[in-house]
């Protein structure tokens, strides 16, 4: 292997900034070919700095065509890619003209073009693409920002902030003027210049101020803007009403964009988003797009306050911003569906996260690229935009809100703002807050045992063991952690985790407790949960006044991010299942009841699917006080990848193959249910994506899937004939990937057939070329017969995911083959991918982080791709970084 890296980048080697830009004048002269960026800064050199400090700035794939300190010509030395400038005036004006090349850069980040238009991304290092610049998060400076370009190709010139001018040039250009009044890293720059139109709303914030709100898109998208505006309109009175934080500036726009390397973008007044997360409309979206873009759609305007306001100091503290966020966003959505579907609706949107984070977070944290929620190291910083700093990181938060109540963490909030805004910080600034504004807390008590939340790698597993004193009517729980060594991470030491439990009989009834010392329960009463607080390696908890021999109903809520051994067996599972008054827990016991059949199978042994599973899935089918989506999710079978991650040696197809078993095994058995909910659960009405509809549509649609999957022709039949007349995509879907899932004949022409409805529609294209990569029984020459149509590119981010990724990373069952082709296929597609975007190359390389667990043939074979892979020259830091991690 290679080993003239990129330098690995040390939290512990940070230094504070030598100088400050307090201001800056920037002009864009815009050209596809040859843009001219002129810029103007006032800098200052910091206190700290040593008069002889240098200043140094970023640049990549950018060409200097002057620079001038105080108006004069200045030497300056080539230093890193960029520039350095030494025996500077204690304060200066710096000028600076360069060129860069938005057509010839397919990275997708700095300046860019997409479908003939201008547009940006800087997060993290893209400004360095764009002029020379100290491309870092704690240099926060006031931008005005002067765009010229050609009025018939680029009628639309926005920046961020606030519009200050705009006229016509006597050349026939045209000039936006844009001021952002408030200092921002340069991370947060954004320029778009294209031909758009938009969908506007005012607002009122509390304090009176009238707002317009903007959504711009591509002439022809307009009717698929609705639902993302009204989802803008909603965050910003959610966080007025939740936070009290308004917005800030006159204006707030949202610009989709096709070509795009993530979701979106949080830029200050001007959020960049894939189409993806905008488009929407009830022809061409899903229920689950609606409601991942009125999620994204929060999440970045939340970053308005905890992202832009308060930034990172260093990208070491990257989950300051985006783990606080998603936790924002997840409160957001769990509150809207409260609102419109009551705490069974908010209860699924938890259980939604939950599964997420166990099928994305749990294997990173247990592989090669295992990281602290705030990393110590990294050789690419774009390799760390990871589910343990967003996920985890939003778990982060959200124990810190248990631990000091809603109204705490409120506190909190308000604390961090009025220590912080307008400042870069870091993870620890905001736990301070967070336990100053509440010393009585648990948190403030033990903070040192919580903070190592964000300094320690991999998930705890907790196990729990209960023992019951009848002649002291005590229960005692005995409870021990350890957090398994990680890649730079030996002997762990404890983290503090809150556990909320409650207490069942095994008739399903409440039984109550007394809990001494535990947080929230005095000696004196009683109550049906308490919060437990673990800190140490061991611990035990006794409960009094347990009146019967109870079932633990532990982790509730999912209050912490561990692996939890509860010893329980099917007998306590089923009283779960069917009683706990934890939403939960009621789906996390469906769950261990699953894995109970399908891991003996999953390694090897014969699935048995008793008579007391199939009844207790059958009762849920039956109750009628249960929430459809609430039901769905408890039918619903852990996915493959977590599966695997349950087992010591994996098998992919035979993980795929016992899942199918059991998943045919549901569908005969409980045939007479599933033929019953297509009858009632018909729809009432017109499409609207709704909670309550979007619950009616995923219970019947999962009938429909399973009706198929018995093979009977009459089901496949009504499955065609929705995907030929449905009014909406969310059943036209759903029926056809049923049809595909099912292996049906009528398959290939219900493909055909939406192919032909929705030519002109990429995002539903996406669909169609996503739900056949992750077809059974793919094959590689399939894969690649998929991309030799005419509507697949290897350039566009969204469509390359659609296809390759999905493959590789979403259909284990056919990816992993004992002849290696699936290894040898990825191997051709990073470096394929990498020469042309390596932020998305890099990604599809983690398809292979958890090579080592693979069982024999599979792992020799995708060993032997990725050292072929690795010893290839031209590779990007991106990949190589996450390669020799995987390879070590």
């Amino acid at each position: 292997m290679r080993t003239d890296q990129a330098p690995v980048i040390s939290r512990l080697a940070y230094a504070p900034p030598a100088y400050s830009i307090e201001h800056v004048h920037l002009e864009f002269d815009l050209d596809p070919e040859r843009t001219r960026v002129k810029s103007r800064m006032q800098l200052r050199r910091n206190p700290w700095a040593g008069a002889d400090a240098p200043l140094q700035l970023d640049g990549e794939d950018i060409t200097l065509q002057s620079l001038l300190v105080d108006s004069r010509p200045y030497v300056y030395a080539q230093a890193g890619g960029g520039i350095r400038l030494d025996k500077l005036p204690e304060s200066f004006t710096l000028e600076l003209v360069n060129t860069c090349s938005p057509a010839a850069n397919t990275h997708l980040s700095g300046l860019y073009m997409s479908g003939g238009a201008f547009f940006t991304q800087c997060e993290a290092e893209g400004f360095r693409r764009i002029t020379f610049w100290p491309d870092r998060p704690d240099v926060m400076s006031r931008f005005t920002v002067v765009l010229r370009a050609d009025p018939a190709r680029y009628p639309v010139l926005l920046s961020n902030g606030n519009l200050i001018e705009q006229r016509r040039l006597d050349d026939g250009r045209a000039q936006a003027t844009w001021e952002d009044p408030f200092p921002k890293p340069c991370y947060l720059f954004a320029l778009v210049a294209a031909r758009l139109v938009s969908r506007q709303q005012r607002v009122r914030s509390r304090d009176g101020r009238e707002h317009l709100l903007e959504v711009f898109v591509r002439e022809g998208d307009l009717d698929k803007t609705e639902h993302a505006m009204q989802s803008l309109v909603l965050a910003q009175a959610w966080d007025e009403q939740r936070f009290g934080l308004s917005l800030d500036l006159d204006r707030f726009m949202i610009v989709a964009v096709s070509d795009f390397n993530m979701g979106a973008m949080e830029n200050k007044g001007l959020n960049i988003f894939n189409t993806k997360y905008v488009l929407a409309n009830p022809a061409t979206a899903t229920d689950t797009d609606f409601q991942y873009i009125e999620s994204v759609v929060g999440h970045e305007y939340f970053h308005n306050w905890t992202g832009n306001r308060i930034t990172c100091r260093d990208w070491f503290q990257l989950s300051l911003k985006e783990g606080l966020t998603v936790f924002r966003d997840q409160e957001f959505s769990q509150d809207l569906a409260a609102a419109a579907g009551g705490e069974s609706a908010r209860a699924v949107r938890r259980i939604e996260d939950v599964r997420a984070l166990r099928a994305m977070q749990f294997p990173e944290d247990a592989g090669p690229m295992a990281h602290p929620v705030r990393p110590d190291s990294y050789v690419a910083i774009d390799n760390f935009y990871t589910p343990t700093v967003y996920e985890k990181g939003a778990e982060v938060v959200r124990m810190m809100q248990t631990l000091v109540g809603r109204e705490g963490f409120a506190r909190g909030m308000r604390e961090y703002f009025a220590r912080h805004d307008g400042q870069a910080v870091t993870c620890d600034d905001f736990l301070a807050a967070m336990a100053e504004a509440n010393p009585d807390s648990e948190l403030a008590r033990r903070r040192e045992a919580f903070a190592r939340w964000y300094a320690q790698a991999g998930t705890p597993r907790l196990r729990a063991r209960g023992t019951y004193d009848p002649a002291q009517r005590s229960y005692t729980l005995r409870l021990q952690q350890i957090c398994p060594p990680t890649p730079g991470q030996g002997d762990k030491q404890p983290q503090l985790i809150p556990l909320r439990l409650g207490l069942l009989g095994r008739d399903g009834s409440r039984v109550r407790m007394r809990a001494e010392g535990a947080p929230g329960a005095g000696p004196a009463e009683a109550a049906d949960e308490v919060l437990l607080v673990l800190d140490q390696a061991e611990q035990s908890f006794t409960l009094h006044e347990v009146e019967q021999e109870p079932v633990p109903s532990l982790l509730r809520g999912f209050s912490a991010p561990v692996v939890l051994d509860d010893g329980l067996g099917d007998d306590e599972r089923l009283v779960l299942l069917a009683h706990d008054p934890d939403p939960f827990n009621r789906w996390e016991s469906a769950q261990r009841l699953a894995l109970a059949r399908l891991l003996p199978a999953a390694a090897g042994e014969e699935l048995r699917a008793d008579a007391r599973y199939l009844q207790a899935l059958r009762a849920v089918l039956h109750d009628t006080s249960l929430d459809p989506a609430f039901q769905e999710l408890l039918l619903g079978l852990p996915g493959e990848g977590y599966i695997a991650e349950q087992l010591p040696l994996i098998d992919p197809p035979r993980i795929h193959h016992a899942r199918q078993q059991l998943r045919r095994i549901l569908a005969d058995e409980l045939r007479d249910e599933w033929e019953r909910l297509w009858r009632e659960l018909a729809p009432q009405g017109g499409y609207s994506p709704d909670f309550a509809g979007a619950a009616r549509r995923g219970l019947r649609n999962l009938a429909l899937n399973l009706l198929c999957l018995t093979g009977d022709a009459q089901w496949q039949g009504r499955a065609y004939q929705r995907v030929k007349d449905a009014d909406n995509m969310t059943d036209r879907f759903d029926a056809l990937a049923a049809l595909v899932g099912s292996r049906a004949e009528l398959a290939p022409a219900a493909l055909e057939r939406f192919a032909a409805m929705f030519a002109g529609e990429p995002l539903v294209l996406d669909k169609w070329f996503a739900l056949q990569a992750s077809a059974p029984g793919m094959t590689v020459e399939q894969v690649r017969e998929l991309m030799r149509n005419p509507q697949f590119t290897l350039r566009n981010p969204n469509r390359a995911r659609s296809v390759i990724s999905t493959f590789c990373q979403g259909n284990p069952g056919s990816f992993h083959r004992a002849d290696g082709a699936g290894y040898a296929f990825w191997a051709e597609q990073v470096r394929a991918m990498d020469a042309i975007n390596p932020q998305v190359a890099a990604r599809l390389a983690r398809a292979m982080d958890r090579w080592r667990k693979l069982a024999a043939p599979y792992a020799q074979a995708a060993e032997a791709a990725m050292r072929e892979l690795a010893a290839h020259e031209g590779l990007s830091s991106d990949c190589r970084e996450i390669l020799d991690k995987a390879l070590a």
